[in-house]
């Protein structure tokens, strides 16, 4: 099998170059079609669950569905053993050891999900709904799809077809959301969002399997194996510990505080997820496999991360600055009166979803440039210290107190160990601060704009249209100066000095 050197340049009959400059043009190619992508896709399902929340379900049921999706996320970090990455990640021809990893990921994600049949019961009665096991049976079956979309999927990261990945995302969101919405107005209750998972899923193994022709197809070499789950391990270990870290909330709000207050929590916290999914999930899907073309030229892979946050935080600062700031307001526009408890967790949220961007970030870097046990040790050090302050902070002050827990531990612990982590890889903390200085600065003064004019002109929604529009404007201002970094056309200590 190839090894996981990353070459400088890749050449083919009659083919392009792939140097910086090309793959420069590659990656900004598939990120417009990403985030095109993830913003269509985002505000579909926004307007879903506005329809959902305010005319189908109560806040039981989005407890209930919090509780199976958390422990299908979970699952799923795991569900291929990490084997799917080498499709992306290693060099020469991965066809020739494609067959070996759809084995892998189809018998593992088959495994787990004949383990989570027979543990349902009894993993949906600890987090405190004893009725999201027949959810949990259903969601799950996800796993096993999922499993066996990662080789055609992996294909289309490294090929940086976000066109077609688009294409599939709209029929998988279609489907699943006809089943979820016919299925709700019947009366189905949280059952309509597994049976639309799994009706989603199916349409995009099949939109995989057409894009990337010819890599559903079974094999196995005991070599090519043994060398999989060498790399692959590690990596399932990393992200099994950051999908914990990022859901050990909902278990300990569940298995505390009970399914309604669950509801009004994963509510919240999927507002919080607005900007951080619409922007850090359209990067994330090209992110990987451009930093691991960059991960033989240390001051190049330094340039281009400081450059893809710089990005990010610049895009993502005023949407939480806004989103913290009309909390209240935005919930009873947005969801209705019933749901207003949600807002009260939701300023703490917006703080950890700028958190969450860098960490995702520095995740993928980190996994690019072979740093896997730099990672593993940073993740297990913030779920070590996140589980006992949510679980005090739950009985203590509730989902707010759940919410600020988290923001305690990112800023105080998982800040400074990502830092350390990038620095052994070649990126410094100082490039880190320059990059995020300007936009930190540009959400610092929208803070004080909207907290000034709000005690004033009232939080009607003619004077928040007014107010979000003045802060935006002093914001754009505030970022002006980083717009040749941001671009690419000037390094960024030319920009702070």
């Amino acid at each position: 099998m190839d090894g996981v050197r990353a070459p400088d340049t890749e050449t083919g009959d009659g083919a392009e170059p792939t140097g910086p400059a090309s793959l420069g043009g590659k990656v900004r190619i598939a990120a417009r079609w990403s985030l095109i992508n993830t913003m269509v896709m985002r505000l579909g399902n926004f307007a879903t669950g506005i329809v959902l929340a305010r005319f189908a379900l109560g806040p039981a049921a989005w407890g209930v569905y919090g509780i199976a999706q958390t422990v299908l996320l979970v699952l799923l970090s795991a569900n291929e053993l990490g084997v799917g990455l080498a499709i992306v990640r290693w060099d020469g021809d991965a066809r020739r050891f494609a067959p070996t990893v759809l084995t892998l990921g189809t018998l593992s994600s088959g495994l787990l999900y004949v383990a989570l049949f027979a543990a349902a019961p009894t993993v949906a009665g600890l987090l405190g709904s004893p009725d999201a096991a027949g959810v949990l049976r259903v969601m799950c079956l996800c796993l096993v799809l999922d499993g066996m979309a990662q080789v055609p999927a992996g294909f289309l990261t490294r090929e940086f077809a976000q066109g077609k990945r688009m294409i599939i995302d709209a029929l998988n969101f279609v489907l699943s959301t006809a089943v979820t919405l016919l299925l709700a107005f019947a009366g189905w209750g949280a059952m309509s969002f597994a049976w639309g998972a799994v009706a989603g899923n199916v349409a995009a193994l099949i939109g995989c399997a057409l894009a990337a022709p010819g890599t559903l197809r079974f094999g196995w070499d005991p070599q090519q194996a043994r060398e999989l789950l060498k790399f692959g391990l590690p990596l399932a270990g990393a992200s099994l510990l950051a999908l914990a870290v990022v859901n050990v909330d909902t278990m300990v709000v569940g298995s505390t505080l009970g399914k309604v207050s669950l509801g009004f929590y994963v509510l919240a916290f999927n507002m919080s997820g607005w900007p951080v999914r619409i922007i850090s999930e359209a990067a994330r899907r090209v992110s990987f496999a451009g930093f691991s073309r960059l991960a033989g030229s240390p001051q190049a892979l330094a340039q281009g991360f400081s450059r893809a946050l710089g990005v990010l935080v610049t895009g993502t600062v005023p949407l939480c600055v806004l989103l913290a700031s009309f909390a209240g307001p935005v919930v009873e526009i947005v969801y209705g009166s019933r749901w207003l408890p949600a807002a009260k967790a939701l300023p703490w949220l917006m703080a950890l979803g700028l958190v969450r961007i860098g960490g995702e970030l520095a995740y993928d870097c980190l996994v690019a440039i072979g740093k896997r046990r730099s990672l593993f040790l940073v993740q297990g050090l913030w779920l070590a210290a996140l589980v006992p302050v949510l679980v005090v902070a739950a009985r203590t002050h509730g989902i707010v107190g759940v919410s600020a827990g988290h923001v305690l531990v990112a800023c105080c612990i998982v800040v400074p160990a990502f830092l350390f982590a990038l620095n052994r890889g070649g990126i410094s903390a100082a490039s880190i601060a320059r990059a995020c200085a300007w936009p930190f600065l540009g959400g610092a003064v929208m803070a004080a704009i909207t907290f000034g004019l709000g005690r004033h002109v009232g939080d009607s929604r003619l004077a928040l249209l007014a107010t979000g529009t003045a802060a935006l404007a002093c914001y754009v201002v505030c970022v002006l100066p980083s717009r040749g970094f941001l671009r690419g056309t000037r390094p960024l200590r030319q920009e702070t000095t």
